[in-house]
């Protein structure tokens, strides 16, 4: 199973909200989060379950089309666009907190004091290859084609990284991790670098959710609050430290629960069907803003 992680920020901090803001609410609970206290929201009937699966999006591609390389790049870039929080809320950027500890300057350069040396943030703009070889034919050993030709098609997708801007006060922060599906090796040392991380941009909330995303709804089940002292040495052990489960909720639970516990950040570790789950959450998040927001102007 791929190991990967998905951050999902949910919601501004207070500091970023202001009363020129659309949804400029007086209280902490509204302005930071962006829609209405648990108690007063309506369930949402309709959400799906979260039973989601990675589910494919191959276009049907005609191969005597001569632009078929550009439409399938172009869907993928569709696929693959990564939604930012400033698609949903007018934030001010400001400079990130997160510190490389040592200045270095770009090669060549003579003066390291110079106000262009280079930090070694990420561009936004940046992207990484995501397939480095160009097989020859579909019968060459662990062969991907697209066409019965096996024909080069670049795949690229956002370069993972610090950036040089955030937009959140880390000290208002609470983030959340979660461990989803089946075990495989390294889950705890991403647990372990994900609180590391965090505490070097300044945040100091930070819980694990117990069992997967049963640990958002299930009675018994507490937030475990996580540090450098509590994960120093978890990547010696194997599993992961926090529990997995499967399935077994409905998306409005989890988002219900999620803004009840009043946290700001998530982040998903596991395979396709906890991505295709942490999808369904993003979505149903933008779902409860859009709702909130047509009550509130109406």
């Amino acid at each position: 199973m791929p190991l990967s992680g998905m951050a999902i920020a949910f919601k501004a901090s207070t500091s970023a909200c202001t009363a020129q803001q659309l949804w400029g609410h007086p209280t902490r609970d509204q302005c930071q989060y962006g829609f209405t206290h648990l108690n007063e929201r309506k369930s949402r009937k309709g959400s799906a379950a979260l039973h989601a699966r990675a589910v494919s999006g191959k276009l049907d591609l005609d191969f005597g089309d001569p632009s078929w390389k550009q439409k399938y790049q172009e869907d993928w870039d569709r696929r693959f666009s990564l939604p930012h929080i400033t698609d949903v809320f007018d934030l001010e950027p400001r400079l990130t907190t997160f510190s490389l500890k040592k200045n270095r300057s770009p090669l060549g350069a003579s003066d390291a004091s110079s106000p262009d040396k280079w930090n070694g943030y990420v561009n936004k703009d940046d992207r990484a290859l995501l397939k480095v070889i160009n097989y020859a034919s579909n019968t060459s050993a662990g062969a991907e084609c697209i066409d019965p030709d096996c024909s080069w098609v670049e795949h690229w997708v956002h370069r993972a990284g610090p950036r040089k801007e955030i937009y959140y006060e880390p000290e208002e922060v609470k983030a959340a991790i979660v461990t989803c599906g089946g075990l495989c090796p390294g889950l705890n040392d991403v647990i372990r670098q994900i609180v590391f991380t965090l505490e070097i941009y300044g945040v100091k909330n930070i819980v694990g959710i117990q069992f997967g995303y049963r640990g958002f709804f299930e009675k018994g089940l507490k937030e475990m609050p996580l540090s450098r002292d509590v994960v120093e040495n978890i990547n010696l052990a194997g599993g992961s430290f926090l529990g997995v489960s499967r399935g077994g909720a409905k998306t409005s639970e989890i988002v219900d629960s999620i803004q009840a516990r009043r946290i700001d950040m998530l982040f998903v570790i596991g395979g396709n069907g906890s991505h295709a789950g942490a999808n369904a959450i993003h979505e149903e998040v933008i779902t409860s803003l859009l709702e909130f927001l047509s009550l509130f102007l109406s």
